[in-house]
């Protein structure tokens, strides 16, 4: 008996109409950021291991799909961009003199536990400003994202803002070990109040402290926010983060794209080489972020390149579901034309095709099959959202074309 074969777990084929759906977001979101200034980058899906190590702050070593070449080297898939792209820009680009600005796209690939219910392979388009560490850079990412998800037809959605400063400057004042920030980064990520308060029991820190910790998972919401995180503590860094937020909003208001932004200083990002600010996008249908970014200003410094950069990744896998799911239609404007001719007649389906090629129209020539109807090949095409015609070696019947709706 043969064995089946199909793809591995975490994987996942795309073909037909979502295929085209996807490459064309892909090529509109690409357009965007070209307009942006931001050029054209390829790096490869396989990095060596350091590119990716415990050092670099990137995921856990036990999600990253990792094997060996053939001198032993250990290689692992890309789980993410962003320290591929340090890494090539500590590479090619030490000497710029001006900020560098990349846009990429590709697969990307975490070795998830099976039951978190997410697919191991994704598809990522984004874009990094680096060589700038300025607020305008940081809300001109902010900016592109919202231009980039209105590009692709949402207009229902928000980017939340953190800073991992503010929460830095708090924790190096409580003097907390790193264990204990790994903990109460955790639950202040999930909005865990209590296990907060529990985690506080055991520390020994002044009621200020206490208390700014305490509240930290409600430290989500408009402008408003910036001026309680502002109250609640006189610790110099902390203050200065929530500075640079307000420049960013200023930036962005400029831009016009305020009413898409909130903040949320109790979003702390599991990658640990962000250094400012983080940024996801939300929208309906989907329950994780269709955009992730953040600031990583000493992440080229493991490759020999010191630059303050910030960027962010768009997961094509997830905006898709989001579309779907909000019953917002894709128009594929490309028109399809499928020729159906009979043996006799092969000379005049090419020539029809060769017009219509020369028109940019996708058309295909299909010898007809005897045991297929008509009917049956109308209803082909219209599964392909393709016009037909259909050629027949009949004099009285020399062809006949049925056109349906693309």
């Amino acid at each position: 008996m043969q064995r089946e074969i199909h793809t591995p777990e975490g994987m996942r084929d795309v073909y037909g109409s979502e295929c085209r759906k996807k490459k064309m977001l892909l090529g509109r979101l690409a357009s965007v950021f070209h307009t942006f200034g931001y050029e054209d980058i390829e790096t490869p899906v396989i990095e060596y291991f350091d590119v990716f190590s415990r050092e670099v702050g990137t995921i856990p070593s036990r999600e990253l799909y990792k094997f060996f070449d053939r001198n032993g080297d250990t290689l692992a898939l890309r789980p993410d961009f962003t320290p591929s792209i340090a890494r090539a820009v500590s590479m090619y680009f030490h000497d710029a003199r001006t900020p560098i600005r990349l846009c990429c796209q590709g697969k990307t690939f975490i070795n998830r536990s099976s039951y978190q219910g997410r697919l191991d392979e994704s598809t990522q388009i984004g874009a990094e400003c680096l060589g700038d560490g300025s607020a305008a850079a940081d809300a001109e990412q902010i900016a592109l994202g919202v231009r980039a998800l209105l590009a692709v037809g949402l207009k229902e959605f928000q980017f939340s803002i953190g800073e991992i400063n503010y929460f830095k400057a708090l924790v190096d004042e409580a003097g907390l070990d790193e264990e204990r920030e790994l903990a109460l980064r955790k639950r202040i990520s999930h909005k865990n109040h209590f296990g907060v308060e529990e985690l506080l029991d055991n520390c020994r820190l002044s009621q200020k402290l206490r208390e700014a910790f305490r509240v930290f998972p409600q430290l989500f919401g408009g402008p408003e926010i910036l001026t309680r995180a502002k109250a609640m503590t006189d610790n110099a860094a902390a203050l200065a983060a929530v500075d640079r937020l307000e420049e960013i909003y200023e930036v962005l208001k400029l831009y016009g794209v305020e009413q898409y932004v909130s903040f949320d200083l109790s979003m702390l990002s599991k990658y640990r080489y962000y250094t400012g600010i983080i940024f996801q996008g939300f929208t309906y249908g989907v329950g994780e972020p269709v955009v992730k970014g953040g600031r990583y200003d000493h992440l080229l410094e493991h490759f020999g390149a010191a630059m303050p950069a910030v960027g962010f990744a768009l997961v094509m896998e997830d905006l898709l579901n989001a579309l779907d799911r909000q019953n917002i239609l894709v128009d594929l404007p490309d028109r399809k034309h499928m020729i159906v001719y009979d043996r006799g007649r092969l000379t005049d389906a090419l020539a029809l095709a060769a017009e219509e090629r020369a028109k940019g129209i996708s058309c295909s020539c299909v010898e007809r099959n005897p045991q297929l109807s008509d009917k049956e090949y109308g209803e082909i095409a219209d599964r392909k959202g393709a016009a037909l015609s259909m050629m027949h070696d009949k004099p009285e019947e020399l062809w006949k074309q049925r056109e349906t709706d693309i």
